[in-house]
């Protein structure tokens, strides 16, 4: 009887050592997932992406820190402007994204986020030097976006994402502002059904689509 009770206590403490462990872990992560969907600036992106890697390194087992540290450093590219991207200054942060979205893919495979955010880095890739590196990067962009869909067709920012793709490429290549209205309605659609699976779960891209879909409509 005496090991039975020492045994349930022993149970009952653990699992109240690993809620806390969670508690802890969701309480460091909740302002910081805030704040990708909200900060523009180069160096903030990047400090936010290493916080984020801090995390990551100390739990080791979670998926979500190394996305958002993936997604922050893309983040932070594109923030220089789409114009003025430099190969010699976003590869480097291609490759840093890329190398954190392969550990996130590591604990969590068949995920539609993370397609999201490849497809991000290959437009990234492609977007730096456009000219000479569409035939390489525009593949992996649609095919990452492709299996994004297949994991899961409700994923509001595909929708986000096929639509800037609409906006941004030229008429006489397939863009069209008509169609990129569509998708981003599409996707405030989707996002309005989202149900995101805690309160760190990727829900990002809601306030930027509306932003385009005023871009879009002009």
């Amino acid at each position: 009887m005496k090991k039975v009770f020492f045994s349930f206590t022993f149970l009952l403490a653990m699992a109240t050592i690993a809620t806390a462990q969670s508690d802890k872990f969701v309480k460091a992560m909740q302002d910081k997932v805030v704040a990708v969907d909200t900060i523009r600036n180069t160096q903030a992106l990047q400090d936010l992406s290493a916080a984020f890697e801090r995390i990551a390194d100390a739990e080791k087992t979670q998926w979500l820190p190394y996305y958002y540290a993936s997604l922050a450093q893309v983040n932070a590219a594109f923030s220089f402007g789409t114009g003025n991207l430099k190969p010699a200054q976003v590869d480097p942060m291609a490759d840093k994204a890329e190398a954190l979205l392969n550990k996130a893919e590591a604990l969590a495979k068949d995920n539609s986020e993370i397609f999201i955010v490849r497809k991000m880095i290959a437009n990234l890739r492609m977007m730096a030097d456009p000219m000479t590196r569409y035939m390489t990067y525009g593949p992996q962009a649609a095919q990452a976006l492709e299996t994004a869909k297949k994991l899961n067709p409700n994923n509001p920012r595909i929708y986000y994402l096929e639509g800037q793709d609409k906006l941004y490429t030229p008429e006489q290549f397939g863009g069209s502002k008509t169609e990129a209205k569509k998708l981003f309605e599409e996707a405030l659609k989707k996002y309005d059904a989202f149900k995101p699976e805690s309160s760190i779960s990727p829900s990002w891209g809601r306030s930027t689509t509306q932003y385009f879909l005023t871009q879009a409509q002009q």
